[in-house]
């Protein structure tokens, strides 16, 4: 059992052999595609295709992957974090890069900088006292355990099961591109014994790369609509920054949390 094996399994399940214009034989034990179905969607034999689904990705080349996720009616997202598994990185542990952390103490609006496991390793002002007001300033609190297993935080999201699973899909796609990483690793670990939302959604596989959205928050200085926004180092350390920016309605609001002296 591998990641990428149970991926194509996951994604196989979903499909079935109308889907493909394949004819159906038989009545079927489980949902979905067979192996042999999929291997000939894609163009490849039933042996091969059955290594790859035992992860024995070694060999594969971009082509065959991108025909498994055409078969596989992947969407982008999902056909990126194919690639991924099959061809993981190597994780890269380094501290902000000054410039970033500058530029999160430099922004008026809500900034955190964050890295794979979605630990805050900087934050501004205004990001604490939106998000985490209860925790001390100095302190490096994990986005992800805040969610699932922090009441406050949990009621301060209006959509939270929205925010939970979009959550977890950009978690999934993070974890296929370092899946060599301890930490991250004990992070999930964790949250399936400790939160069984979080134990649901990861067993569900959402695959989704959040880079921009909104997010409805009920904080105590009013209901807030706030735009966000991540940007992503090239690197390998896995940091990347996320920009809140209120609508007109919550600006004010927003503007009150960090009042100036």
């Amino acid at each position: 059992m591998t990641e990428l094996g149970d991926f194509l399994r996951s994604r196989r399940s979903r499909l079935d052999p109308a889907d493909l214009s394949l004819p159906s034989h038989g009545t079927r034990r489980v949902p979905g595609l067979r192996r042999e179905e999929l291997a000939l969607a894609a163009g490849v034999s039933p042996a091969y295709y059955t290594r790859l689904e035992q992860g024995h990705s070694a060999n594969a080349s971009p082509g065959v992957l991108d025909a498994l996720a055409r078969a596989l009616r992947l969407d982008p997202d999902e056909r990126t974090h194919l690639h991924d598994l099959a061809r993981p990185r190597t994780p890269v542990t380094a501290p902000l890069r000054p410039d970033l952390a500058a530029l999160v103490d430099a922004t008026a609006h809500p900034v955190l900088a964050l890295n794979r496991r979605t630990d805050v390793v900087a934050w501004n002002p205004s990001a604490h006292a939106l998000y985490a007001p209860h925790l001390p300033f100095d302190s490096t609190p994990n986005l992800l355990r805040l969610l699932f297993l922090d009441p406050r935080v949990r009621a301060l999201h209006q959509e939270w099961p929205t925010e939970a699973r979009r959550a977890v899909a950009s978690l999934r796609m993070v974890a296929g591109r370092w899946p060599d990483t301890p930490d991250l690793a004990h992070l999930i670990g964790d949250l399936v014994i400790h939160s069984p939302e979080f134990a649901d959604l990861w067993s569900d596989r959402p695959v989704h790369q959040c880079t921009h959205g909104v997010k409805l928050l009920r904080h105590p200085v009013g209901d807030l609509t706030l735009t966000f926004s991540i940007l992503e180092t090239s690197d390998d350390t896995g940091h990347r920054l996320m920009f809140l920016t209120p609508d007109k309605a919550s600006e004010a609001a927003v503007r009150a949390l960090t009042p100036t002296t």
